[in-house]
């Protein structure tokens, strides 16, 4: 059973979350009494539980070995790079009720190009998905992290021709009304306002947030 957690009103910071996932980050899983954080290893561990198409995390060692390169390199690459745009250009003006200078968002989104130069070169190449002919994991964990930058009003397809019809296929592969579903809330993150999010912790985020992007 999926159950979602409204982050502003801090659900994810409860006593009963925390029996879940002590560090009180999202997402985390529940499997009896397994408990699990962290979403690659949760991807992982669902993928070998219920034994999924082998083509998502294949038992070919070097296709195998493809996906946990991806996964290992976007960790500080993707998902770092197209955070930190995410809360320069969307989370940080919220919580403090002013944009950061431009210089910041310009400097934030020069890095993430960079980072989706070398996803093109070395990851994506001219092959169909990350790891050849088949999506995997690594395509669904790309595009996920892909997400945040979008959401933050930075179009970093338009100009990639190769990476938008990669986008494409991996839309079409998951089928779009579950890639919908799947990115709603984050694609309707700038809409939250300060007085949403819980006092307590507006304060606590803020100070959090501005130490990432200095």
């Amino acid at each position: 059973m999926r159950k979602n957690l409204s982050f502003p009103s801090g659900e994810h910071r409860t006593e009963e979350f925390r029996k879940v996932n002590v560090l009180m980050k999202v997402p985390a899983l529940r499997d009896g009494s397994f408990t699990l954080a962290e979403s690659v290893a949760i991807l992982m561990y669902l993928s070998r539980k219920f034994k999924t198409p082998d083509h998502w995390y294949p038992s070919d060692l070097q296709k195998q070995a493809r996906v946990d390169e991806y996964l290992s390199w976007q960790q500080a690459h993707i998902r770092g790079k197209g955070s930190k745009l995410f809360l320069t250009k969307v989370l940080i003006p919220i919580l403090t009720g002013q944009p950061l200078p431009p210089e910041k968002v310009e400097g934030a989104t020069e890095e993430l190009n960079v980072v989706l130069s070398q996803f093109e070169e070395k990851f994506l190449q001219d092959k169909p998905f990350i790891v050849g002919n088949d999506i995997s994991l690594a395509d669904l964990v790309a595009l996920v992290e892909l997400m945040q930058p979008v959401a933050a009003g930075y179009n970093l397809f338009e100009e990639r021709p190769k990476l938008a019809e990669w986008r494409r296929r991996v839309e079409e592969a998951v089928g779009k009304q579950l890639f919908q579903e799947a990115h709603e809330e984050i694609l309707n993150a700038k809409n939250v306002s300060a007085d949403k999010i819980a006092p307590e912790l507006r304060e606590h985020f803020k100070q959090q947030l501005l130490k990432q992007v200095n």
